[in-house]
């Protein structure tokens, strides 16, 4: 049975509600318990909108799955209830609960942790722990989303990522983080998952920074890019890799992604994360750049 006309959970902005004109998604959303009217119909009929941009290696932009609550269609299917543990159904105009954002780590709620390789990020100003993000290796994005330039529906300013490196005999900082950076520019900035393209395509690079740099009393490596894209500001990538402290010492990669810009998030800010992120075995050592280690290919 197809839904009333309401405001429902946005499928794509589980964050956001959408209005459900009883036919088709339109492209009007508002903030969950705020007041809000039913928007006025438009001359041309509703349109739908194009799936969430995801910018981090693969980058970027979000989509969710709760569980408890109205599960929502795509932009192609109406407003639909599953069965599971506790499925239910939401009125329409009342917001349904939002996922629940990840609980700090014990301590020190200023840090972010990777608990696979054994590491934490400071969480600067502005930046947040990751919500609606189906990646789990995102470890922190900036706060909120808004329009992407190009096909996307939603992007973020900026996104870090990090991951173990398992699938390759390569085991040189420098290698992998020169190996890694044009895919890294490719998620954040070209296609995204969807193979749809939130900034119309990438136009060109040009290296800014890259040099041994130690990281949790490591010797690592990070090349940094800058790159242009066909629509909107482009942005900045960048490649870190260096040997995990904990398990067999797998090399971490870490991937940056900052957009450009007046909204993006300052570029100083990599350097800043790259500074603070610590092993959580020695929480009490320097361990970040400029920590007496020699660098190492």
């Amino acid at each position: 049975m197809t839904p009333p006309p309401g405001w429902y959970r946005d499928p794509h902005a589980p964050h956001l509600e959408r209005w459900w004109d009883g036919t088709a998604w339109t492209e009007h959303r508002g903030t969950p318990g705020a007041p809000a009217a039913p928007p006025a119909p438009s001359a041309g009929g509703t349109g739908r909108t194009k799936a969430v941009a995801l910018t981090t290696a693969g980058a970027v932009l979000a989509a969710v799955v709760v569980t408890g609550v109205v599960l929502l269609g795509g932009d192609d299917g109406d407003p639909q209830t599953r069965t599971g543990p506790t499925a239910g159904t939401s009125a329409p105009g009342s917001p349904s609960p939002s996922p629940s954002a990840s609980e700090p780590p014990a301590g020190d709620p200023d840090v972010v942790e990777d608990q696979l390789n054994g590491i934490t990020f400071p969480l600067l100003d502005g930046w947040v722990r990751p919500e609606n993000v189906t990646q789990d290796d995102v470890v922190m994005t900036t706060d909120g989303t808004h329009d992407c330039p190009g096909e996307g529906s939603l992007c973020r300013h900026g996104l870090v990522v990090s991951r173990t490196v398992t699938e390759n005999d390569e085991t040189s900082p420098r290698a992998l983080a020169e190996e890694d950076i044009s895919d890294a520019a490719d998620a954040a900035f070209d296609k995204d998952a969807l193979g749809r393209r939130p900034y119309g395509g990438l136009e060109s690079h040009e290296v800014v920074k890259s040099g041994p740099v130690a990281v949790a009393g490591r010797a690592g490596y990070l090349v940094r890019w800058r790159v242009t894209t066909v629509k909107g500001p482009g942005g900045y990538v960048q490649s870190l890799v260096f040997p995990s402290s904990v398990g067999t010492g797998s090399p971490v990669l870490v991937r940056y992604v900052f957009e450009a810009g007046q909204d993006g998030p300052p570029l100083a800010g990599m350097d800043r994360i790259t500074e603070g992120i610590r092993s959580v075995t020695d929480t009490a050592s320097g361990g970040g750049v400029g920590s007496s280690i020699g660098p190492a290919d």
